[in-house]
């Protein structure tokens, strides 16, 4: 087997020499040792040599064609395909047997791409009613996608990379994966918004035309997958403790950052994770042996500890946990172990088969809030947001995902990072008050609000003095995450999504109040990245099943746990109410995750776990 590089890209896709020696019928003694001489060249890499030796056979041989096609295909893997042109449209196609017409095929629109010959190259990769062995399809997809994009069809072009997509894996799905990406982005946002808005939520290039438009800096609303079957359930006759979907691996590598600037937040997750692990044995599940890594926050630290993990045997590596890191593994030309990947990469790349991405995302609790905000039947909302990134991100996923399920922002307004009088935004936003038109509490209408406690304090009392009684919801952002009923008193009635855990309703998980009150960690806003840790532990065993099951699901503390087809972990969200100055959860209020995953957003609590170093992310 060798690798090329398909013309014009940064492909890698992998191809046996489909050479093989002529049948021996009708070929003499001497023909037929000249054969397998020159196909043992070829298998020794020795492809001159090779396409001499057939050549020579071609002209001494009554097989004509089949050498000359040989010779063609040693010059290929040579990466010499150019001197075959001279002989190459000499071979009588008629001549040719089995799979030989299509392997001739796929030479000359290779040959006609390096020419710059797209159409003729599009003509011999499209013809119609054309069986294709399997061993040849990617290669013939590749060629077709590459004619297409030199003749302009950038969309034609990225629907024929998503169709070579549950062929590859590793580093030529991961490259496959970001062209077509990049092809769908060159098509530009209003014609891709005009795209998905015509398709079918079931459209298997939805997905990608979002992943595009998020690329090109659009907020889009995404379909929530199904929750369908809980991972983990009994499977009746195999015995004691065999669960549907449980493998765990022999050897597991904890790769998080133990020093540097993101140390503090290294640790808590790892206290999540050992957390959880010592948990586990109450279950009596399997608990491999688990090694730490010190990644050091830095890439050349995540790549060193990675080797090294795999050099100790580790079978899955659980992290890093930074952009940065995860981005420089991401971009090794080889991921021999499985990683879970504790953020996403710089520049947003899908992962590719052997990599899955978990963490938490502002994007994702937006999106939430609108679902939660539709489902009530409130369809008409106001944003208020602070300035910080989170706070943006998370307003502008709610507005992509309420106007998808039909609704409306009447008005967003902005809090500056100083200042405590918020009156001019309130009376900029138009919101109805109560002047004696009841009609303001029954319109459907009501406030989205992303921020911090603080400024949230400060906001609901004005809002009351300005007559504003609308229904308020929020993100997790808004609870410091320790019940303070005198500080919290002015958020009463406000609904807000957060981690299940953190309430204890989640069934099957150790107690969080009885963990907090030994572990600093699992307290207050660190609590989340405590229960982010926790999950990554038990994502483990059911990592690989969750991808190839959509609908399956794991309850986990930072929510109830499934994975898209580009391998991100997604959350459901428990919703909860500040009653009486405490945050209490209320009844079936699970919901569904909407976003990809990406870091753990450290900055987005207070105070940070990090030394108020928060860990980077969009």
């Amino acid at each position: 087997m060798r690798l090329y590089r398909a013309a014009g890209i940064a492909l890698l896709i992998s191809l046996a020499l489909t050479a093989c020696v002529p049948p021996a019928a009708q070929r003499s003694p001497a023909e037929i040792a000249a054969a397998q001489q020159a196909q043992t060249l070829a298998q020794q890499g020795k492809f001159d040599e090779a396409a001499q030796s057939y050549l020579t056979l071609a002209q001494t041989s009554g097989n004509r064609d089949e050498y000359q096609l040989l010779a063609a295909e040693a010059y290929r893997q040579e990466g010499q395909l150019d001197r075959a042109a001279p002989f190459l449209d000499n071979i009588r196609r008629q001549r040719l047997t089995g799979d030989e017409p299509i392997r001739l095929d796929l030479l000359q629109a290779e040959l006609a791409l390096k020419q710059h010959n797209a159409p003729h190259a599009l003509q011999l990769t499209t013809q119609p009613n054309l069986t294709v062995p399997a061993a040849l399809q990617l290669r013939l997809l590749e060629l077709r996608s590459q004619a297409m994009q030199q003749t302009g069809d950038s969309w034609g072009a990225a629907r024929t990379r998503v169709e070579m997509d549950g062929q590859l894996s590793g580093l030529d799905q991961a490259q496959n994966r970001k062209q077509v990406v990049t092809l769908l982005t060159q098509l530009g946002v209003e014609p891709l918004k005009a795209r998905a808005a015509a398709m079918q939520p079931g459209d298997r290039m939805l997905p990608w035309v979002n992943e595009a438009l998020g690329q090109l800096g659009v907020a889009v609303a995404r379909p929530a997958p199904s929750l369908e079957q809980e991972v983990g359930t009994m499977i009746p006759g195999e015995g004691a403790n065999v669960r549907e979907g449980f493998k765990m691996p022999a050897r597991v590598a904890l790769l998080l950052p133990v020093s540097g600037s993101t140390a503090s937040a290294g640790t808590t997750v790892r206290e999540g994770f050992f957390a959880a692990y010592a948990d586990s044995s109450r279950n009596h599940a399997p608990r491999p042996p688990v090694r730490v890594y010190d990644s050091g926050g830095t890439a050349a630290g995540a790549i060193k500890g990675y080797q090294q993990a795999v050099a100790d045997g580790a079978q899955l590596v659980i992290g890093p946990l930074t952009r940065a890191e995860v981005s420089a593994l991401f971009g090794q030309p080889q991921l021999p172990v499985a990683l879970l990947a504790l953020n996403h990469p710089d520049d947003k790349s899908l992962p590719a088969s052997g990599v899955s991405e978990f963490g938490l995302l502002p994007e994702t609790e937006g999106a939430q809030a609108a679902d939660h905000m539709s489902e009530g039947r409130i369809t008409n909302a106001f944003v208020i947001a602070g300035n910080d990134d989170f706070a943006q991100r998370a307003a502008k996923s709610f507005k992509a995902e309420l106007e998808a399920r039909g609704g409306k922002v009447a008005g967003m307004g902005n809090l500056g990072a100083t200042g405590v009088n918020y009156a001019s935004t309130i009376s900029g936003l138009g919101m109805p008050t109560d002047t004696g038109d009841v009609s303001a509490a029954t319109n459907n209408t009501g406030i989205f609000i992303s921020m911090r406690p603080q400024q949230a304090r400060l906001l609901l009392p004005q809002l009351k003095l300005a007559r504003v009684n609308l229904p308020v919801f929020g993100t997790s952002h808004i609870y410091a995450g320790v019940d303070d009923a005198g500080a919290n008193r002015d958020l009463e009635g406000v609904e807000f999504c957060d981690a299940p855990w953190l309430f204890d309703v989640q069934p099957g998980l150790p107690n969080h109040g009885d963990i907090a009150g030994q572990l600093p960690a699992a307290r207050g806003t660190s609590a989340r990245l405590f229960a982010f840790g926790m999950d990554a532990w038990n994502l483990a065993p059911y990592v690989d099943w969750l991808r190839a099951h959509p609908g399956s699901y794991l309850p986990g503390a930072s929510g109830q746990l499934t994975a898209d087809q580009f391998g991100r972990i997604r959350r459901v969200l428990v919703w909860a109410k500040f009653q009486d100055g405490l945050a209490r959860p209320l009844n079936g209020s699970l919901q569904m995750d909407s976003a990809p995953a990406l870091a753990p957003p450290v900055d987005n609590n207070t105070p940070p776990p990090n030394n108020g170093q928060p860990i980077e992310h969009n």
